[in-house]
């Protein structure tokens, strides 16, 4: 099952699912099952698939679209985390995750336009797969991880690289407006069989850039959530963005960055693909 978040053709923001092309509400303005789709991820109220046969609905195309799972109060990023990113990137191996945080108001959604700060010279792709929390997560257990998850989206992880090199801690080149895009499609955990089969690939112009399965990761999904559960509570609707591989314009020869008109697409194995076109600011 594939999970939306909208707008209506009458402007309302609303969610719901997505099948064959066509979006049926069970938002505010439709079936009412809970005022947005965190709200139903922490109501628990997806575990069986709502009746959604006769709601409102609406074609997919030419749809405005929202964050796919908006308003989480943390939004933990994991940094340097596939093997071929690694690789690229020169570094030596380390003992622990490195962790940093994204700022809810910078998610943007699948569609839209995404602005290249006027600030940034070095404006650059990360494709990701994102994790949704479904129960409380507190010194979580490796072992017991899975059960913390409530479901996936694709992200992309747009990064201003001057901006995060001016110091050794990144939040800033992390966090300018629009710089999360988060979708189209939220799918629960239970609808994904092996998840280190899944294949992130990301486009820029229809070139491939980015390609690997999460199998590539160095700290797999069990071991991000014991290691960030052990130093903070993550609550349901909170998201862990888990990495992104080998491929970023950073460290292209030359390096290659954003431009104004580039479309970037990050696809995942059944988790659909984020598009957005970059507009210079």
């Amino acid at each position: 099952m594939r999970y939306v978040s909208y707008k209506t053709t009458s402007g309302h923001v609303t969610w719901g699912v997505e099948e064959g092309g066509t979006l049926f509400d069970l938002g505010p303005s439709g079936r009412q099952v809970a005022d947005t789709l965190r709200d139903a991820i922490v109501g628990d109220l997806l575990s069986a698939t709502p009746d959604y046969a006769d709601a409102p609905s609406q074609a997919e195309e030419g749809t405005e679209f929202v964050p796919v799972v908006g308003g989480s109060p943390k939004v933990i990023c994991i940094g340097v985390n596939y093997r071929s990113h690694k690789e690229e990137t020169g570094r030596a191996d380390v003992e622990f995750p490195t962790v940093f945080s994204r700022f809810s108001d910078t998610l943007w959604p699948h569609g839209a336009d995404v602005t290249i700060p006027a600030e940034s010279e070095k404006y650059d792709y990360e494709g990701e797969v994102a994790l949704v929390i479904g129960k409380p997560a507190f010194k979580v257990s490796r072992e017991d991880a899975f059960d913390h998850v409530a479901g996936y989206a694709v992200f992309n992880d747009f990064s201003a690289r001057d901006w995060q090199r001016h110091t050794g801690q990144w939040i800033p080149g992390k966090n300018f407006p629009e710089s999360g895009t988060f979708g189209p499609y939220y799918v629960p955990a239970s609808d994904i069989g092996d998840i280190e089969a899944l294949e992130i690939t990301t486009r820029v112009n229809g070139e491939v850039r980015q390609q690997a399965t999460l199998a590539d990761l160095i700290f797999d999904i069990p071991a991000q959530i014991e290691y960030v559960t052990t130093f903070t509570k993550l609550e349901p609707g909170d998201i862990i963005v888990t990495g992104t591989p080998g491929g970023v314009g950073l460290f292209m020869d030359p390096p290659t960055f954003l431009q104004d008109g580039d479309l970037v697409e990050v696809e995942v194995t059944g988790l659909g693909t984020l598009k957005n076109r970059m507009v210079k600011g």
